[in-house]
């Protein structure tokens, strides 16, 4: 027996071996690059301590951080048909539903919830930019539609929070014609004489950008979020020119006339609690004027 490689040598390896440490521990900071200790992270709404930047946002943590105690029931969506179109490029678009649902434990893009906010009751649809890129496709549209009927029925507020980019291309056509689905939705909560806000986060852009997502009583965005219908690059090479700085992120939209605020994530829900506060108070009360009071504490 060699009792150096026998019994030596495993003690001093059991002595130096290191301990093994889950892989998601830490997050690098997309904008800055720094190291965020998840726990941190977390109490912090996903926003980096370091320089602000807001980091994407799953659909079902939105609506928690948005209803009074995190306390909100999930709303049933309609079903809807499993590839239509029978779609097929690398993969079969079934195929694609199948990873999409199971890596992210939802049946599609969409939840819808109600709930409290400020005491107030409240719709919320959310779009999940982890699936499938947060693309609208039938499934979508017909939940939407089914949230904003919701809000008409319990006469209360619809609040829809993009993050999402753009019409499924997989279901071609009748993803296009979820745009004036969708804008039919608003239409019906807006006939119903209720708030529609929209909570625009990174990114929102093509046909959500091009339908519900810019129809709100009163726009909110997230700090930095990239908003827009087409892509920058594809901008520039279309019109040859150089675009401006911060072109299509929240805050220039806003200095421009498109957003009504942009709101941190942190301010988010108390923001939100005071506009249905004001717009529950006067109904007759304008955008403009509800959103400047929100601004204002």
């Amino acid at each position: 027996m060699n009792w150096l490689s026998n019994l030596v040598r495993p003690k001093l390896r059991a002595l130096v071996r290191k301990t093994d440490v889950p892989d998601n521990l830490w997050t690098n900071c997309p904008s800055c690059g720094q190291m965020l200790y998840h726990r941190d992270l977390e109490a912090n709404l996903h926003v980096c301590s370091k320089c602000g930047h807001h980091l994407r946002l799953r659909a079902h943590k939105r609506i928690e951080m948005l209803f009074d105690e995190g306390r909100f029931e999930t709303v049933a969506t309609p079903e809807a048909l499993v590839d239509p179109l029978r779609f097929r490029d690398r993969k079969r678009y079934g195929e694609r539903l199948r990873d999409a649902q199971a890596a992210t434990g939802m049946a599609d893009a969409i939840v819808l919830a109600e709930g409290t906010i400020g005491g107030h009751i409240a719709v919320i649809a959310a779009l999940d930019f982890e699936f499938m890129g947060g693309s609208m496709g039938v499934a979508v549209g017909n939940a939407f539609l089914a949230g904003a009927r919701l809000a008409v029925r319990r006469r209360a507020p619809f609040i829809a929070i993009s993050s999402s980019g753009g019409a499924r291309m997989q279901e071609g056509i009748l993803a296009l014609m979820q745009l004036p689905r969708t804008v039919i939705a608003v239409q019906e909560v807006r006939e119903a004489g209720l708030p529609y806000i929209t909570v625009l986060a990174d990114p929102t852009t093509g046909g959500v950008s091009a339908s519900f997502a810019m129809l709100g009583d009163i726009a909110i965005a997230e700090p930095g979020a990239v908003i827009g219908f087409a892509g920058a690059r594809v901008i520039e090479e279309t019109i040859r020119q150089t675009l401006p700085d911060g072109f299509q992120r929240s805050e220039y939209l806003h200095e421009h006339g498109m957003l009504d605020l942009v709101v941190p994530r942190s301010e988010l829900k108390p923001t939100l609690a005071r506009l249905l506060r004001l717009l529950g108070e006067s109904s007759g009360a304008s955008s403009e004027g509800a959103a400047r009071l929100a601004a204002d504490p």
